[in-house]
C-alpha cells in the first residue's frame, strides 16, 4: 500500500471516472455512481477535463481516499463483483451519458471483467483439440498482428510457424526510426487487451517503447521461437490435390525452401511500402534523399540545408524534431493536415497514474473502456456526410462543420501572430476526408521558426541541386527528405500467391483489393488476411482492435477445419461481392469517400480500398465466429504420396 503522500499524488493524476467505477468494484457499493458526480466532457477536451468543480473534484478525491485506506486496513477482501445491471450503469457513468443498449453486450466484452472475452480461443474438447494439433498455420510478418496470431494460435493448441523479413519482430515499429516516431492512438488503448502496460512512459509513447512492448510480448509467449528471422516469402501456391499451401521462402544467405501449410495468415499490414512520387528528376539529386520510413541515421543534419516533400503523419512528427538542428528547412506542401487538439501528446504519464493502474483493481480496465468509448462513438458521427447537404463544400454535414470549426479555429489561433501562415495551415477540404494527426502545437510551432519556410507551390521536378517549383523557382538543398507516405492500395504487394484453378491474387484483383470482412477473398481457400482490404479506421478507435477481432474470426475458421474435418474452407462468390457492395455504398456517406477529396484511402479508381464504413460494434459482431453458411467447406481423401 502507498503512504499518504503517494495515494494523494496517485488520486491528483487519477481519471476520476475511471476511479470511481473501480470503487464500486472495491466497496461493492454503487452508491459512487452519484449524478452530480457524473462526467461531462467535450470535443478536444484533455483527460483531466471532466466538466466538474475543482470543488466536486477534491469530494471525489477525499471519500475515494477513505476507502482505499479502509480497503487496505480491512485486508483487502474479495468483494462480489458487479451485476449486469450495475455494469451498464457503471458505464453510462464513464461514458458521461447513456450507452445504447445495442452496444451493451459488446462493451461488456472489451471491459473484460472475469479476465475472459469472446477473443479468448474455444478448444476445450479433447478431439477438437486433437484435430488442431494436426494442422500447420504459416503467418507472414512478425509484428503486431502477427505475433498476435501466434499467441491466438498458442491458445488455441494450432501448430504454427511465423516468416519475417526483418531481424527482429516489431514490424512498423522496428523498421520506422525517424525522430518524433510515436504512436497516434493513446497506448492505454494501443496495446492488447489482455496485455496492458501500466508502465507507458508516455500517453503517446514514442517508438522505442512500442518495440520494447512488442519484444515483451514476444519473448513473454516464448514466439520466437516459432518465427524465422530474415525471411521472405517468394510465393504461396495452393496445391488442390492436397489441399495444402505450399510456400516457398528465401533465407538470408539465398537458400530456397518449399514448406506446407494447411492455412496461411499474412500479417503484413498495409502501411510497408514507402511512396516515393512519380515526380520527374526523381534520382537525379546529387546529395541524399531518403524516405522517413527509411531514415538515413548516417545523413547528419545539423547545419544542413534540407527539403521535406509532404506534410503527411510522419512529418508531422519528425519536422518539430529537426527544424532547431538544421541550417534551413523548406518544407513542400500539397495539402494540409487537419490537427486535432491532443494537448497530452507528448506528455509522461504521472508516477500517480501509473500507481493506480497497477495496484487499484479494475482502475486500467475503466480507463481503457473511457478512452475507447471516447473514440468509438466520440467523433465517428461528426465525419458522417448528411444526405443531401448543401451547406459549404469544406464539410460534408452539420456535425462535420462544426467540428471543422473548432479545429479550424485551434489552428487559427497557433498562427495569429503569423496570419501569412493561414491560408496554407486551415484545410479547405471536409475533416475525416483525409487522415487527421494529433496536434499539440509543435508543428505550427516549427513552421513558425525562423529558419523553416512552408512551401505550397506544386513541385515540378527534382534537380541535382534541389527542387524546382510551378514558380519557376529552384530550391537548392543539401538533403531531401520524402514523408510521402506508402503505397497503402497495392495491398501484398511484392507477394505471389496462386490459387485454386492456377488463379493469380493481383491479377483477381486488377488493381482494386476486396476481401470478404477484409480476410478472405474467393478462389483462395484457407487464406487470410489481417488488416486487409476495408479495415482501417479514421477516427474511431485503435487498429488493435480490428486485429484482435479478426484473430478472433480466422482462429474461428481454423476451428471450423478441425470441427468438420474439412480440409478447405473459401469464401462463397456471392457472399464476398455482396459484402464489397455494401462497403463501397456505405463508405459515400462519409467525409473520406465524399467526392473531390482524394487520399491514400482511395485507390487508383477512386474507390475507399482502406476503410471500414461502419461502427466499430459491426466488425465486432461479423467477426464473433464465422458462420459456416458463407463458406465452401471443401472435404477431401487423405493427401496422396
Amino acid at each position: 500500500m502507498a503512504d499518504e503522500a503517494e495515494l494523494d499524488r496517485a488520486l491528483e493524476a487519477a481519471h476520476l471516472p475511471a476511479l470511481i467505477a473501480a470503487m464500486v468494484h472495491m466497496t461493492g457499493d454503487a452508491g459512487w455512481l452519484r449524478p452530480e458526480w457524473t462526467p461531462v466532457y467535450s470535443p478536444f477536451s484533455p483527460p483531466g477535463d471532466i466538466g466538474l468543480s475543482q470543488e466536486v473534484q477534491a469530494d471525489i478525491r477525499v471519500h475515494a481516499k477513505a476507502a482505499i485506506e479502509g480497503y487496505a486496513a480491512s485486508g483487502s477482501p474479495k468483494m462480489p463483483g458487479p451485476d449486469t445491471a450495475t455494469l451498464r450503469r457503471m458505464m453510462d457513468f464513464v461514458g458521461g451519458a447513456p450507452i445504447p443498449e445495442t452496444y451493451a453486450d459488446f462493451l461488456i466484452d472489451e471491459l473484460a471483467i472475469s479476465g475472459k472475452s469472446s477473443k479468448d480461443p474455444q478448444f476445450e474438447q479433447p478431439q477438437l483439440k486433437e484435430a488442431a494439433r494436426r494442422l500447420k498455420v504459416l503467418v507472414i510478418g512478425a509484428g503486431m498482428s502477427g505475433l498476435l496470431a501466434g499467441i491466438r494460435l498458442t491458445d488455441a493448441g494450432v501448430p504454427f510457424e511465423i516468416v519475417e523479413s526483418n531481424p527482429d519482430v516489431g514490424g512498423t515499429w522496428l523498421v520506422n526510426t525517424y525522430p518524433g516516431c510515436r504512436v497516434d492512438n493513446s497506448n492505454h488503448m494501443y496495446s492488447y487487451s489482455f496485455e496492458p502496460n501500466h508502465a507507458w512512459p508516455q500517453h503517446f509513447s514514442p517508438q522505442p517503447e512500442l518495440l520494447k512492448y512488442f519484444r515483451g510480448v514476444a519473448d513473454k509467449y516464448h514466439l520466437k521461437d516459432h518465427i524465422r528471422f530474415e525471411t521472405k516469402v517468394e510465393s504461396l501456391v495452393w496445391d488442390e490435390i492436397n489441399s495444402v499451401w505450399r510456400v516457398e521462402l528465401r533465407n538470408k544467405d539465398g537458400r530456397v525452401e518449399t514448406v506446407e501449410a494447411n492455412a496461411v495468415i499474412t500479417a503484413v499490414g498495409q502501411l510497408n511500402k514507402p511512396r516515393i512520387p512519380q515526380i520527374e528528376g526523381v534520382g537525379t539529386f546529387e546529395g541524399p534523399a531518403f524516405h522517413s520510413a527509411e531514415w538515413r541515421h548516417d545523413v547528419e543534419l545539423a547545419g544542413k540545408r534540407v527539403a521535406v516533400i509532404g506534410t503527411g503523419a510522419s512529418a508531422y512528427q519528425f519536422v518539430p524534431e529537426i527544424a532547431p538542428q538544421v541550417a534551413s528547412l523548406k518544407v513542400f506542401q500539397r495539402t494540409p493536415p487537419w490537427g486535432l487538439p491532443a494537448p497530452n501528446y507528448h506528455d509522461d504519464v504521472p508516477e500517480g497514474m501509473k500507481w493506480l493502474l497497477e495496484h487499484i483493481a479494475y482502475y486500467d480496465k475503466w480507463y481503457r473502456f473511457w478512452l475507447f468509448w471516447r473514440t468509438t462513438e466520440g467523433f465517428l458521427p461528426m465525419v458522417k456526410a448528411d444526405e443531401g447537404w448543401n451547406g459549404p463544400s469544406t464539410a460534408v454535414g452539420a456535425a462535420n462543420l462544426m467540428l471543422r470549426e473548432m479545429a479550424a479555429e485551434a489552428l487559427a489561433a497557433q498562427v495569429a501572430d503569423r496570419p501569412d501562415l493561414l491560408a496554407n495551415v486551415v484545410p479547405t477540404y471536409p475533416l475525416g476526408g483525409k487522415r487527421a494527426v494529433l496536434d499539440n502545437g509543435v508543428w505550427l510551432a516549427a513552421l513558425k521558426r525562423p529558419n523553416v519556410e512552408l512551401i505550397a507551390q506544386s513541385i515540378t521536378k527534382i534537380t541535382p541541386k534541389g527542387v524546382l517549383t510551378a514558380d519557376g523557382v529552384e530550391h537548392e538543398v543539401d538533403v531531401i527528405i520524402y514523408g510521402t507516405g506508402f503505397t497503402a492500395s497495392k495491398f501484398l504487394s511484392g507477394l505471389k500467391v496462386t490459387g485454386r484453378e492456377g488463379r493469380d491474387l493481383h491479377q483477381s484483383w486488377a488493381g482494386d483489393a476486396r476481401a470478404y470482412l477484409g480476410m478472405t477473398t474467393p478462389g483462395f481457400p484457407n487464406f487470410f488476411m489481417i488488416y486487409g482490404p476495408n479495415t482501417n479506421i479514421v477516427v474511431n478507435g485503435s487498429i488493435i482492435f480490428f486485429s484482435e477481432c479478426s484473430v478472433r474470426y480466422i482462429v474461428g475458421a481454423v476451428r471450423l477445419l478441425a470441427e468438420t474435418g474439412a480440409k478447405a474452407i473459401e469464401v462463397k462468390r456471392k457472399v464476398h461481392d455482396d459484402f464489397n457492395v455494401g462497403v463501397d455504398e456505405a463508405n459515400k456517406g462519409w467525409a473520406w469517400g465524399s467526392e473531390g477529396v482524394s487520399s491514400w484511402y482511395k485507390n487508383e479508381f477512386g474507390r475507399v480500398s482502406q476503410n471500414w464504413p461502419f461502427e466499430l460494434i459491426d466488425y465486432w459482431r461479423a467477426t464473433l465466429a464465422p458462420n459456416p453458411e458463407d463458406f465452401v467447406l471443401i472435404k477431401q481423401p487423405e493427401p496422396v504420396a
